[in-house]
């Protein structure tokens, strides 16, 4: 299930929902990077994310943006991240690195933790935890 069977959202030829998709719900570009800010403030501060930065290339800066671009799409905000890398193919993208379950659950820790601090919907962000719940569930590959 992907983000716009989730929220219903159709191609962009046919009508929008009345609620717009999840992108425009959050507050547009400026929410999303804030929330990929903050999912990496998380992630290089928390102790609990220690191995989840240890396996991250320093600085961040490249990937924070990057990131930014990828939730942009998937949440149904501008192509940006498609048109300069392609299909994101995520489960490919991951594969050259070990994902545990633990990093798995770091990721999910640090992303839930960035959720509830920018997403004013409460809502909307267990809708959107949920849904990449399951696409983390999908990057592991190693037990």
């Amino acid at each position: 299930m992907g983000i716009r069977d989730l929220f219903n959202i159709k191609k962009k030829s046919d009508s929008r929902t009345s609620q717009g998709t999840p992108y425009e719900r959050i507050g547009g570009e400026e929410k999303v990077r804030e929330l990929a800010n903050t999912f990496y403030d998380i992630m290089e501060t928390d102790p609990l994310a220690s191995e989840l930065l240890a396996i991250h290339p320093q600085p961040l800066d490249r990937i924070r943006h990057v990131f930014f671009l990828y939730l942009s799409l998937w949440l149904g905000g501008p192509d940006d991240y498609q048109q300069q890398f392609g299909h994101p193919r995520l489960r490919a993208r991951h594969l050259p690195y070990t994902v545990t379950p633990e990093l798995k659950a770091q990721w999910m820790y640090c992303m839930r933790k960035a959720m509830f601090k920018t997403v004013a919907d409460i809502t909307l962000a267990q809708q959107l935890i949920d849904a990449l719940d399951q696409l983390a569930n999908h990057m592991v590959n190693t037990k």
